[in-house]
């Protein structure tokens, strides 16, 4: 009986501790992204910093990606520059790609 108990609680662990990684690699993600976006805004230095903390609080809206891309895709638009919704999307999950390593990786 004990053996199932810590059987249960290693995955509980494991559980946790995946569902943390995967949420520093989403918010490192949306970061990444922000600063990307900020380039193609033509935002540096300090702006492009508070323009990528604005990215990252947008995920804060609903559960998922799509208000992390509809406020890029609204800013983009704003600015007239030119990317698609696919090469966002793309960029997304590139960096995703990118923040899970950097996540995995310490």
């Amino acid at each position: 009986m004990t053996n199932m108990k810590d059987r249960q609680e290693g995955f509980e662990r494991k559980f946790a501790l995946d569902e943390e990684q995967k949420f520093r690699a989403i918010a490192r993600r949306n970061k990444l992204l922000g600063l990307w976006a900020a380039e193609k805004l033509g935002k540096s230095g300090a702006d492009a910093d508070a323009y990528a903390t604005e990215v990252v609080k947008a995920d804060f809206e609903e559960v998922g990606d799509e208000d992390v891309f509809r406020k890029i895709r609204k800013d983009f638009d704003a600015a007239g520059v030119e990317q698609s919704d696919h090469q966002i999307r793309r960029t997304m999950e590139e960096l995703l790609a990118t923040a899970a390593e950097q996540v995995k990786n310490g």
